[in-house]
């Protein structure tokens, strides 16, 4: 049996569950971990045909789509609704629940 990549295993995940995929995205921004949300979009850009392809459809360079993705990267809002519209994402703002307060 032929070892998988981790990224190929969840980008096929991703493919085969969209709602999964934006279940752990809204899990991911819930908890404020950048790096981590950054894994994932680079998992799921993999699961929608790969940078050069979810650029295209984003009408953003591939490289800038690398970069923003990048372990160091720090992807602008537009771009990053860019390429969540591509996967059929967006991003929302919701109300946070706190102790005592009502929403």
């Amino acid at each position: 049996m032929k070892d998988r990549a981790h990224d190929d295993v969840m980008a096929e995940v991703f493919r085969k569950d969209p709602a999964y995929a934006a279940e752990l995205l809204n899990s991911i921004l819930e908890d404020g971990d950048q790096g981590e949300l950054l894994i994932a979009l680079r998992q799921m850009t993999k699961a929608f045909g790969g940078a050069s392809q979810v650029a295209e459809k984003a009408q953003l360079n591939s490289t800038h789509i690398y970069r923003a993705l990048s372990a160091k990267g720090n992807p602008e809002i537009r771009s990053l609704s860019a390429i969540l519209k591509t996967m059929g994402l967006r991003l929302a703002v919701q109300p946070i629940a706190v102790a005592g307060m009502a929403p």
